[in-house]
C-alpha cells in the first residue's frame, strides 16, 4: 500500500454536511465538497491487511484495497477500472450504499473504519470529470435479444452486462423514466436523479433500448416478448407492500410510504405540478425505523410537517458493538440518518394497535401501546406494559415496514414463473420454472440493499449469455472466499 502507516497519521473522515436549518429547504444532496487532500488522506487509511474482509462485507466483492491504493497514488484510470470491474454503477453506490464492506472493515476492529463509501463516489466522479467514463459499445453483437423488464438497480446492471456480452436489449419500464427504486423510492437529497440521467444516456450510446410507459403484465404481452425475445429477465422489485393489519388502516390520510415517496420524486422530475400527499402543517407518524422510514421524515420535514414521530417495535440499539454482535459482523447500532438531525422524535419498543378517525374517514389519532421485549422458550417476544397504552393525534401516517415480495399483478404467471408460498419465484441459479425466464433483485430474493440489486443483476447476466451462447466471458463474483467461510462453518 502507498501509506503504510496512514491508518495511524489520519483519523476517519467524512463530508461535513449542509446545515439542517438551511438544507430543508431544498432536495439538494446534502454534503459540502471534499478536498483532494483529504481524499488521499483517507485512501492512506487502508491498511495492508493481509486478509482484507472488506471483501467479504460486499456483496458485489469489490476490489477495495487496491482501488484505494490507487485513489492515493492519484492514478485515476485504474482506480475507476479496478472499481467497474464489479460494479457498474460506483455513482449510485457511492451515495445510497449503508456500506457492509466498512463494517467489515479489519481497521474496525480498535478504530474507525476507512471511510469506502466516500471513497467509491469520489472515484466515479472524478473519473467522469476526467472522461475516463464514456462510451463503450460491444465490438461484435451476438444476433441475440434480451428482453429486460424493471429498470431499477438489478434491472439496469443485467442490462448493461448483457449489452456488453453482445446482445440487444431492451429495457421495459412502467413508469415514465428510468430508475425504478433509484428514481422513485430515494429522495434526491441523497440521490440526485442527474446522477441515474447521465448513466443512463451512457448506456443507450452504448446500444441500451429503454422503453419507459410500458406495463407488461398480461399474458398477451407476455407471449408477445417470449416469441419476440431469446430470454427475458424480470426484474420489477419486491413492490408488494407489508401491511399492519390493524383496526383504522384504510382512513385517509394512512399511506405505504413509497406513494410519498414516488409522488414526491415525480414533483421534483417534473411529471406532475404537487405532491397529493402533504405533510406542511400535519402531525406526521412514520411507522419503521429503516431508511425507507428515515427518508420520509425529511421528506416530511420539507414539507414543514408540524411534527414528526418515527416508530419501532424493535428497542433501542446501543450505540457501541456489545459481545454478542462482534466484528466483522453487521454492527447493530444506533444509527442516526440526516434525516433524525432535521428533526424527528424516535420512539423504539412500542406496538401500534388500531387508527382513529373522524366521521369523513379521515385518520386523527394513533393508538400505541409500550412493549417490553423478554425471553420466552428461547426466542425473543414482546409483551405489553400495563397502563402504558394512549392515543397520540396522527394527521398523517406512513407505513415504512417492509415489503413482502414481487407486486401481486400476474406478471410472474404471465411468463410461467412459478412461485414459492412465500411469493417469492422458484428459481435456480437465477433461472426461473421456464427456462427462457430469468430474475433478478429484489423479485427473486426478496427486499434488500441496491448494492445486492446490482449484484443480482450482474449474476443474472452471468446465466442468460450462458443460456443464449453455451458459455459466457461476462465476470463472476468470486465466491472462493464465501466457499472457504461456508466449510470453515461446516
Amino acid at each position: 500500500m502507498g501509506a503504510k502507516e496512514g491508518f495511524i497519521q489520519f483519523k476517519r473522515e467524512t463530508p461535513v454536511s449542509r446545515d439542517p436549518k438551511e438544507r430543508i429547504g431544498d432536495y439538494k444532496e446534502i454534503y459540502e465538497p471534499f478536498s483532494g487532500e483529504k481524499l488521499n488522506q483517507q485512501a492512506a487509511r487502508c491498511m495492508d491487511c493481509g486478509v482484507p474482509f472488506c471483501h467479504n462485507g460486499c456483496p458485489l466483492g469489490n476490489v477495495i484495497p487496491e482501488f484505494n491504493d490507487a485513489v492515493y497514488n492519484q492514478e485515476w484510470g485504474q482506480a475507476i477500472s479496478i472499481l467497474h470491474s464489479t460494479n457498474n454503477f460506483p455513482e449510485f453506490t457511492g451515495r445510497i450504499c449503508p456500506a457492509p464492506c466498512e463494517a467489515s472493515c479489519v481497521l474496525g476492529i480498535n478504530k474507525d473504519p476507512v471511510a469506502i463509501e466516500l471513497i467509491e463516489k469520489n472515484i466515479a466522479e472524478k473519473a467522469y470529470k476526467l472522461g475516463l467514463i464514456k462510451a463503450n459499445p460491444p465490438e461484435k453483437r451476438s444476433g441475440k435479444k434480451v428482453a429486460v423488464i424493471g429498470s431499477g438497480p438489478a434491472g439496469l446492471a443485467a442490462s448493461d452486462q448483457l449489452n456488453q456480452a453482445g446482445h440487444e436489449v431492451t429495457l421495459f419500464e412502467k413508469d415514465a423514466k428510468v430508475g425504478g427504486l433509484l428514481r422513485y423510492g430515494i429522495p434526491d437529497f441523497k440521490l440526485e436523479k442527474w446522477v441515474i440521467d447521465r448513466r443512463v444516456a451512457l448506456m443507450q450510446e452504448e446500444g441500451v433500448i429503454f422503453t419507459t410507459n410500458t406495463e407488461i403484465g398480461n399474458t398477451n404481452q407476455a407471449e408477445e416478448i417470449l416469441k419476440a425475445f431469446d430470454a427475458v429477465v424480470l426484474s420489477t422489485g419486491a413492490a408488494h407492500p407489508r401491511s399492519l393489519n390493524i383496526k383504522g388502516e384504510n382512513y385517509k390520510g394512512v399511506h405505504f410510504a413509497m406513494e410519498f415517496l414516488g409522488k414526491q420524486n415525480q414533483v421534483i422530475g417534473g411529471e406532475i405540478t404537487e405532491n397529493p400527499i402533504s405533510a406542511k402543517g400535519k402531525h406526521v407518524i412514520v411507522i419503521g425505523g429503516g431508511d425507507t422510514g428515515s427518508d420520509c421524515i425529511g421528506t416530511s420535514n420539507r414539507h414543514g410537517a408540524a411534527s414528526i414521530t418515527q416508530l419501532e417495535l424493535l428497542p433501542k440499539p446501543p450505540k457501541q458493538r456489545n459481545n454478542l454482535n462482534p466484528w466483522p459482523e453487521w454492527p447493530m447500532t444506533l444509527k442516526t440518518s440526516s434525516s433524525h438531525e432535521e428533526g424527528a422524535e424516535r420512539i423504539f419498543s412500542i406496538l401500534t394497535k388500531e387508527f382513529t378517525g373522524n366521521e369523513a374517514g379521515e385518520v386523527t389519532g394513533l393508538t400505541l401501546v409500550d412493549i417490553e421485549w423478554v425471553e420466552k422458550g428461547g426466542r425473543m417476544t414482546f409483551e405489553e406494559i400495563p397502563g402504558s397504552e394512549r392515543t397520540v393525534p396522527c394527521d398523517l401516517a406512513f407505513i415504512a415496514i417492509g415489503y413482502m415480495g414481487p407486486a401481486q399483478n400476474g406478471l410472474l404467471e404471465a411468463f410461467g414463473a412459478e412461485t414459492l408460498e412465500n411469493s417469492l419465484p422458484k428459481s435456480k441459479n437465477y433461472q426461473s420454472t421456464n427456462p427462457k425466464v430469468f430474475l433478478a433483485g429484489d423479485m427473486r430474493r426478496g427486499q434488500s440493499l441496491v448494492v445486492w440489486a446490482i449484484s443480482e443483476g450482474r449474476e443474472t447476466a452471468v446465466k442468460v449469455d450462458e443460456y443464449l451462447m453455451g458459455t459466457s466471458s461476462l465476470p463472476q463474483k468470486d465466491v472462493s472466499f464465501f466457499q472457504v467461510e461456508e466449510q470453515i462453518a461446516g
